[in-house]
């Protein structure tokens, strides 16, 4: 039955996450409520999204919405980052971050909701040093940020997508899934090296989480933004709200 559950909470996770970030918050519970040890709940969790972060991002690529003309600059970036937040987790204080990001994806969350036309149109008209500067910085802090940290990383890549770039949300969200896989690659590496996963139960939910990758993302591409956009603006503000009840 543990089994089960952890599965069935992986597909739905690997589902949402795939459409618009936010699945953490459905699988780590999940690995928490199954009774995983705390030391192995982040490590088992990153062994299995990481499969469906793969996943989708190889569905995006081969729909044709990446472009890796942005994306050559950018990911180098969010390896360094996420390399660099990976190995100074200790050193920053945790309360303090939780408020910074609190009051950062709430702004996102309730700005999304109110702007009308925010993400349907897709306005990217090319690069330029302005977009790719500001690209690299996203992609940097971002990186640092998901090494350590991670809740909303990927609320704040396609927001980000979304503002600097003026692409819509189908084409944000595929650009945003190759960073956020690259910068759990950097997690997933330093958990594996100290045997921080539970293959027992990480191998199995993690193929039902390329499952879940895999429908979420076909419904993305097909439904498009008039999907994506609501999605997004719910997992955003849930973010927010599961950070203010661990701050209270």
């Amino acid at each position: 039955m543990t089994m089960i559950f952890l599965c069935a909470a992986g597909f739905l996770a690997a589902f949402v996450d795939s459409i618009a970030g936010g699945g953490g918050l459905i699988s780590v519970p999940a690995y928490m409520l199954a009774g995983l040890p705390p030391s192995f709940v982040l490590g088992t969790n990153k062994f299995s999204s990481t499969t469906a972060s793969f996943t989708s991002s190889i569905k995006f690529i081969t729909s044709k919405k990446v472009n890796f003309k942005i994306l050559k600059y950018l990911i180098p970036f969010t390896l360094v980052g996420a390399f660099i937040g990976v190995n100074t987790v200790l050193s920053i204080d945790e309360n303090i971050l939780n408020i910074l990001v609190l009051v950062l994806i709430l702004f996102i969350g309730i700005y999304s909701l109110f702007s009308k036309s925010l993400g349907f149109t897709n306005k990217f008209s090319g690069i330029n040093k302005k977009n790719i500067i500001l690209g690299i910085i996203l992609a940097f802090s971002l990186g640092f940020y998901d090494g350590f940290f991670g809740p909303g990383t990927g609320s704040f890549l396609i927001f980000g997508f979304v503002k600097i770039f003026g692409y819509d949300f189908v084409n944000a969200t595929g650009n945003s899934r190759i960073l956020n896989f690259t910068s759990n690659i950097a997690s997933l590496i330093l958990f594996a090296i100290h045997k921080k996963i539970y293959y027992a139960f990480a191998i199995p939910v993690a193929f039902f989480m390329i499952l879940g990758a895999h429908f979420g993302t076909k419904m993305a591409l097909n439904k498009g933004s008039k999907l994506i956009k609501p999605i997004f603006i719910i997992m955003s503000l849930a973010v927010a709200i599961k950070m203010l009840i661990k701050l209270i």
